[in-house]
């Protein structure tokens, strides 16, 4: 299962790519202090680069920074 991490577009690119890997870190640490594998997780930040709705107010950014669950075979 992989964590993702997202941002809105305020602010600097590159930053926002660290943030948003910082985010999803967070919770596969917090997943793996609770006893899951190591190897059945993974995390990876995607900054603003995946949207799911408009940034142009402050309800699509609140919705774009995110944390997913995706489910990823190996």
């Amino acid at each position: 299962v992989e964590r993702a991490g997202h941002t809105d577009e305020k602010g600097d690119p590159q930053k926002n790519q660290i943030l948003s890997k910082n985010r999803a870190e967070v919770i596969y640490n917090y997943l793996v202090s609770s006893g899951i594998k190591k190897e059945r997780l993974t995390f990876r930040g995607y900054g603003q680069s995946r949207p799911i709705a408009l940034n142009k107010t402050i309800e699509g950014r609140q919705k774009n920074e995110r944390i997913q669950f995706r489910i990823t075979k190996k």
